[in-house]
């Protein structure tokens, strides 16, 4: 791996872990359904309109259009959309630690749908991030925590794990980011029938809402979405991923510097033991297929 693709690993990690501390800002003010479909379209014509201007073209690999369907639904609405309406109640800090476990729901669900097998150092990375959430949610259910936020949260894990399970070595062929606006067009419109049917729709206009909103829409949405794809075809898809055991850190960093949230010594402690239980899970993977 070369020192740009380092460069670019590490800054896709603090673009996703950001969103979590811009989306806690955002339904605050507005609410959660209604703000996603909105970022996505945005995200979309920003996204279609610059890949145009780049000269980039609507016709897609077939396995591009299953990426851009299955991720439009899967992860823009599904996964972020149970994490938008989680986080009107559930700290940005535990919504990005949950989050950051799908590289070891990954490798389970591989284990078990799959059959892959596990090299001990997998097992190992997935019983330590195991011991590390148990840690962080002892610490915060007896905090207080909201468990129908953690529920929806965990909701949307299973469709970010689903999606990349379904998913498999699509971003090849070029359009990145035709590819990346294309999957916003499909969450908003999943996003703009949930919103019709489910919310009454509330904003109030602040200053941090517009500026949360803006970084939403162009940092995680946009930006964090392109240099994804961009690692994945650089490097692969497995050596990428090592890139997520850094995600807690970014995670809870942020949200204790921007939103002054609370962080306790369990928290530190069963942060650590995921990162490193998702190390050990990615390096495992690594191995197996050099």
């Amino acid at each position: 791996m070369d020192f740009r693709a380092i460069l670019m690993g590490i800054a896709f990690a603090i673009m996703w872990s950001s969103a979590f501390t811009s989306a806690r800002i955002i339904v605050a003010d507005a609410s959660p359904l209604l703000a996603l479909s909105a970022r996505y379209l945005v995200s979309g014509l920003l996204g279609v309109g610059i890949a145009l201007a780049l000269g980039q073209s609507w016709r897609l690999t077939p396995a591009q259009w299953r990426a851009t369907i299955i991720f439009g639904i899967l992860q823009n609405a599904v996964y972020l959309g149970f994490n938008f309406v989680a986080m009107q109640t559930v700290q940005a800090s535990m919504a990005s630690i949950i989050a950051s476990t799908m590289p070891l729901l990954v490798a389970f669900a591989s284990w078990v749908i799959y059959r892959e097998k596990l090299k001990p150092l997998a097992i190992a990375g997935l019983i330590a991030g195991l011991i590390g959430v148990t840690l962080i949610m002892a610490a915060r259910i007896s905090g207080g925590v909201d468990l129908t936020g953690v529920f929806y949260c965990l909701i949307g894990l299973l469709a970010l794990t689903a999606a990349t399970l379904m998913v498999r070595d699509a971003t090849s062929g070029g359009n990145f980011l035709m590819v990346v606006g294309l999957q916003m067009f499909a969450g908003f419109v999943v996003l703009a029938i949930a919103t019709a049917i489910l919310e009454t729709p509330r904003i109030n206009p602040t200053l941090s809402l517009a500026l949360a909103f803006a970084y939403t829409c162009l940092v995680p949405g946009l930006l964090a979405t392109f240099v994804w794809f961009w690692l994945v075809n650089r490097v692969g898809a497995t050596r990428a991923a090592t890139f997520h055991f850094i995600n807690p850190f970014f995670g809870v960093a942020i949200a204790a510097l921007l939103l002054s949230e609370p962080l306790g010594s369990r928290d530190i402690l069963g942060v650590t033991i995921i990162a490193l239980g998702i190390l050990a899970v990615q390096l495992s993977r690594q191995k197996k297929r050099t």
